[in-house]
């Protein structure tokens, strides 16, 4: 299981790991998943580690040196996800090909930056509030929540890319041990977030699933970082309100 957590890192963040191929480990690559909500936890752990370590600056500064670390450890990959569906659905004329081909073109549209603005203005604005309030625990457990979204679109929804490591992974994916994994999870974000937070994760979790099934009839890899990122700043937004 060593092997599956070290590829869930690898996976999900920019963290040195050890040198191994995916490709020639498919069950691993599919038991990686259980251990999605522990590297969620690992950033959020680190996130408040550097919170304290920019402790003294001016909160603007310090949510907006949060945010950049933030990125640089997932490596932009969530919100490159969350560009390339935004572009589908603009640009997509409610076909599923032609959707399909826009994800995989590397060029970001107007619409696609502009999300990615608005996102990380709410982030932004968010970490401001958790830094007023001090109340760093939330921060600790919103990116678990982030992956537990994509475990739920997993178990919930076809994945309709052929070929490549997210087919692997769904084809492997080991059901029953994940399920625990995420009502284990769930019940740590309802103790720390609150119930209203996380149900609210939830019902954007399924809308944006409702969407992708009408548009696509699955999920892709994009699809699971924009619901990520998208479920990120609900959670937080909710988090943190008064």
């Amino acid at each position: 299981m060593h092997q599956a957590f070290w590829l869930a890192v690898q996976f999900l963040t920019r963290l040195p790991t050890p040198n191994f191929s995916v490709i020639n480990s498919r069950q691993a690559a599919g038991a990686s998943v259980l251990f999605y909500p522990a590297v969620g936890l690992l950033i959020g752990c680190l996130l408040i580690a550097f919170f304290l370590v920019f402790h003294g600056l001016n909160q603007y500064l310090q949510a907006a040196l949060v945010l950049v670390v933030w990125v640089f450890l997932t490596g932009g990959l969530h919100l490159d996800g969350l560009a390339d569906s935004v572009d589908a659905w603009a640009g997509g004329l409610d076909s599923k090909e032609r959707s399909l081909a826009i994800m995989k073109d590397p060029a970001a549209g107007p619409i696609a930056v502009i999300a990615l603005i608005l996102i990380m203005l709410v982030k932004w604005s968010a970490l401001i509030s958790i830094i007023s309030q001090q109340e760093l625990a939330k921060l600790m457990v919103i990116p678990v929540i982030g992956r537990l979204s994509i475990l739920l679109m997993m178990l919930s929804t076809p994945y309709v890319r052929e070929k490549g490591l997210g087919e692997a992974i769904n084809k492997n994916l080991p059901v029953l041990e994940v399920w625990g994994v995420v009502l284990l999870s769930l019940t740590i974000c309802v103790w720390i977030l609150g119930f209203l937070a996380v149900v609210s994760a939830g019902l954007v979790i399924w809308l944006l699933r409702r969407m992708v099934m009408q548009r696509l009839g699955g999920a892709t890899g994009d699809v699971y970082g924009a619901v990520l990122e998208i479920v990120e700043a609900a959670a937080l937004v909710v988090a943190v309100w008064k």
